[in-house]
């Protein structure tokens, strides 16, 4: 059996690199006034990293005294750091790093080929810098979209941004965006957008875009026919990718039609024809933008959420972040729409089978459940399965602070009763009884996530049936 010292061993190459009196390599990082000189060793980098290996191979480095002189200007100092540490130790500490440098680190074990860092760092982003991320996006997209090794955050930022664009689209930093990546956005059918909005936000985009115009010049009514001209470049190709026919003809009236100057002549006939005689076009064919398959329309929570219930549903409670539209969710009962009231409630539900239940609070703290079961009318009964389950949500896009707690004693798991006065019943633990929600008294059938009794005041409740594609 082999012993293994790790430890003392991370410890003792990082006194090496911290007292590296031996050194053969000087590595000057950073640029102007953010500079800084590293002593490093030869056999250690090339051993860690191909990019070493074959650099210090190379003719092309500068020698001094037998001593290996190497300059990394694009990398800074405090990125550079952590690299080293990595290299020597095969540790490293991202809690206290800021978003930008975290980047920073992608992109410099990107170019120094550390795949095992590159993968981590890419994982961390998406996994504990979400916030940072989505604040973020046009920083991020402009930098990973230049790493063709890094298609698993380009594929969750452009994901999370189908999922709700309007953060993204009204922020300022949108208007910077580069105009292939606003190209591959357009262009999916999964863009949680309003057509009208696509098409305000990439006329606000085309006219930041286009020399002459911009913020000093954004005022139509004073635009002459270059301007126009000069408008319609920049958007020839975006132009096609707009489903116009998904526009209503008072918005296209209003927003389009006095844009008719930039768009393609044959373009504008077809879709006008549209207006007038319901002629669907031939030429603007695309599909309109329905999003993913079984994706949840809901006033509570954002579509990201949807994916981790889908997920829990299939008693995967890690994968936050992965697709999944086994299931198709339809609203059956809205508490702002069908009234507060338990009879209507039980109607809308009896007899759709399997279902969730989300209940936001004023606090905007959301709560719910899953009943695998649904209802079928039998009175005064408690139901038995092992597939329901609680949770909650801290906000209606929370990913971090989530709770999910399963159900521990079967013969309790969901209350059937359609003479009861209550709208739902999970073992106890959280259900609706006259007009209060209770969350937390009874912690005996389902795992204790709620930490205690509550009863939070009501803003909205939504049920949606769940059915197996």
């Amino acid at each position: 059996m082999t012993s293994i010292f790790h430890s003392g061993l991370s410890k003792d190459l990082l006194s090496i690199l911290n007292d590296a009196d031996d050194h053969n390599v000087i590595i000057q990082v950073g640029e102007n006034q953010n500079t800084k000189e590293f002593r490093a060793h030869s056999v250690i980098l090339r051993a860690r990293s191909p990019y070493f290996k074959s650099a210090f191979s190379a003719d092309w480095i500068t020698k001094k005294n037998n001593m290996i002189i190497f300059n990394k200007p694009n990398i800074t100092p405090k990125v550079f750091d952590m690299i080293l540490k990595y290299i020597y130790t095969g540790e490293l500490d991202l809690a206290k790093q800021s978003g930008e440098d975290i980047l920073g680190l992608l992109v410099s074990s990107d170019e120094l080929l550390i795949d095992e860092l590159f993968n981590h760092v890419q994982d961390y982003l998406i996994e504990k810098q979400t916030s940072w991320v989505q604040k973020n996006f046009v920083l991020v997209l402009h930098t990973v979209f230049q790493l063709t090794s890094c298609k698993k955050l380009q594929d969750y930022c452009l994901e999370s941004i189908c999922e709700d664009p309007e953060p993204f689209i009204s922020s300022k930093t949108f208007l910077s965006l580069d105009k292939d990546i606003l190209f591959g956005l357009l262009k999916r059918n999964d863009l949680q957008i309003k057509e009208i909005a696509a098409w305000d936000c990439l006329i606000k985009w085309g006219i930041e875009q286009t020399p002459g115009l911009g913020s000093k010049n954004s005022d139509r009514t004073k635009w002459n026919n270059e301007n126009y001209e000069a408008l319609k470049k920049t958007l020839n190709k975006f132009i096609p990718l707009i489903r116009f026919v998904e526009i209503s003809s008072e918005d296209f009236f209003d927003k389009v039609r006095p844009y008719k100057a930039i768009i393609p002549h044959h373009i504008y006939e077809e879709v006008a024809e549209f207006y007038y005689k319901k002629t669907l076009p031939k030429t603007t064919t695309l599909p309109p933008r329905t999003g993913k398959s079984g994706s949840l329309t809901s006033t509570i929570i954002k579509p990201k959420l949807i994916n981790i219930i889908s997920n829990w549903i299939d008693r995967n409670n890690s994968a936050a972040h992965s697709n999944n539209d086994k299931y198709k969710f339809s609203l059956i009962y809205l508490m702002s729409r069908d009234g507060f009231d338990y009879r209507t409630f039980y109607n809308k539900c009896n007899g759709q089978g399997p279902f969730v239940v989300l209940i936001r609070v004023q606090s905007k703290k959301i709560y719910g459940g899953y009943n695998p079961i649904g209802y079928a009318g039998r009175n005064n009964r408690w139901l038995s399965s092992i597939e329901s389950f609680i949770f909650s949500f801290e906000n209606d896009q929370d990913i971090h602070n989530m709770k999910i707690g399963r159900v521990t004693n079967t013969t309790y798991s969901v209350y059937d009763n359609r003479n009861s006065n209550n709208f739902f019943n999970f073992g106890g633990d959280l259900y609706i009884s006259e007009q209060n929600l209770y969350v937390g008294f009874n912690s005996a059938h389902y795992e204790n996530i709620f930490g205690g009794g509550q009863s939070p005041s009501i803003e909205e409740i939504e049920v949606f049936s769940v059915i197996k594609k």
